[in-house]
C-alpha cells in the first residue's frame, strides 16, 4: 500500500455529490458548498423536490435510491461523466429515521433503517472511494447522528443502522488517511427537518421524554459543521456541545444517562397509569 501525505482540497474547484441532497441537511450543505464555488449534483429519491433543489442550485441531479446499489453506482457515474470530472467530495446525508417501540416495530422496519441508513452509505462510498484513492486525494463525510452514540429508547430500529454507520467510518477511515482521502462521520442532534417532522409522528411519548425540552438545531447549522469539518479534515463533527461531549465522553457519561433517562421513561408511566 503506497502512503500518501494529506493534500489540501480545493473545495472551489471540486465536484460534490450529495445523497439525500434535495431537502434537509443535504441541501443546507449543498448550498454552502455552491456558495464556495463547488459543482454540485444531487441524488435524492423522490423526483418533485430534487427537481426543485437542482433548479435552485444550477446543480446536476438524478433521482436513486440509496438502498439500491445499481441504480446509486448508475447514477454517481451519470453525474461524473455529466461534470466531466469525477467525485471529489462525497456526503451521504440520505436517510429515514422510524421510531417507535421494539415490541411493536414490524420486522421491515428494522430491515429498512439498515439498507437505506446504512447500506445507503456503504454503497456511494463504494462508487467513489476507489477512485479517490486512485488520485490520492478526497472527502467522504457520512451524516450519523447523536442516537448513533448512545442507545436511545424507541431507536431500535434506527440507532443500529447510525451505529454501523459510525463503524464503517472509524474502520474506512484507519485504511483510507494513509491514502490521502479524508474520512469524516457527522453526529447531529434532532434538526428542523421534513424528515424530523415525519419522525415525530412515529416518536413514542417516551422518547419525547429522554430528548428533553431540547430545541432542533437547524441545518443550516449542522452544515456549516459539515463545511468545516471537510475545511479541517476532521473525523468526528459535531455540530453542538451535546454531541460533542457525547461523542467525546459517552462511555464515561452512559451510566449517568442511563440512571437519567430511566427517570424520565417511569415518569412517563406513572402519568400514564394516572390517567
Amino acid at each position: 500500500m503506497a502512503l500518501r501525505s494529506a493534500r489540501p482540497l480545493d473545495v472551489g474547484s471540486a465536484h460534490v455529490i450529495v445523497t439525500g441532497g434535495s431537502s434537509g441537511i443535504g441541501l443546507a450543505t449543498a448550498r454552502l458548498l455552491t456558495e464556495r464555488g463547488a459543482k454540485v449534483s444531487l441524488i435524492a429519491r423522490g423526483r418533485e423536490r430534487l427537481e426543485a433543489a437542482g433548479k435552485e442550485l444550477s446543480a446536476a441531479a438524478r433521482a436513486a435510491d440509496v438502498a439500491d446499489q445499481a441504480a446509486l453506482t448508475r447514477a454517481i457515474a451519470e453525474l461524473e461523466e455529466e461534470r466531466r470530472q469525477p467525485c471529489d467530495i462525497l456526503i451521504t446525508s440520505a436517510g429515514l429515521a422510524r421510531p417507535g417501540y421494539f415490541l411493536e416495530l414490524a420486522d421491515e422496519v428494522f430491515r429498512e433503517m439498515i439498507e437505506v441508513d446504512y447500506f445507503g452509505t456503504l454503497y456511494a462510498l463504494r462508487a467513489v472511494v476507489p477512485g479517490m484513492v486512485e488520485r490520492g486525494r478526497g472527502s467522504v463525510v457520512a451524516v450519523s447522528s447523536a442516537a448513533g452514540l448512545i442507545g436511545i429508547f424507541g431507536y431500535s430500529a434506527y440507532g443500529p443502522a447510525k451505529f454501523a454507520v459510525r463503524g464503517l467510518m472509524e474502520s474506512v477511515r484507519a485504511e483510507l488517511t494513509p491514502r490521502g482521502v479524508h474520512v469524516g462521520v457527522v453526529f447531529p442532534p434532532d434538526v428542523d427537518t421534513p424528515q424530523l417532522a415525519e419522525e415525530n409522528q412515529w416518536k413514542p411519548a417516551e422518547t419525547r421524554a429522554v430528548g428533553g425540552t431540547i430545541k432542533p438545531l437547524t441545518a443550516e447549522k449542522v452544515a456549516a459543521a459539515i463545511v468545516t469539518g471537510i475545511d479541517r479534515r476532521r473525523f468526528v463533527i459535531c455540530p453542538d456541545t451535546g454531541t460533542r461531549a457525547l461523542a467525546r465522553f459517552g462511555s464515561v457519561l452512559m451510566p449517568l444517562l442511563n440512571r437519567e433517562f430511566d427517570r424520565r421513561v417511569r415518569s412517563i408511566a406513572r402519568a400514564a397509569k394516572r390517567a
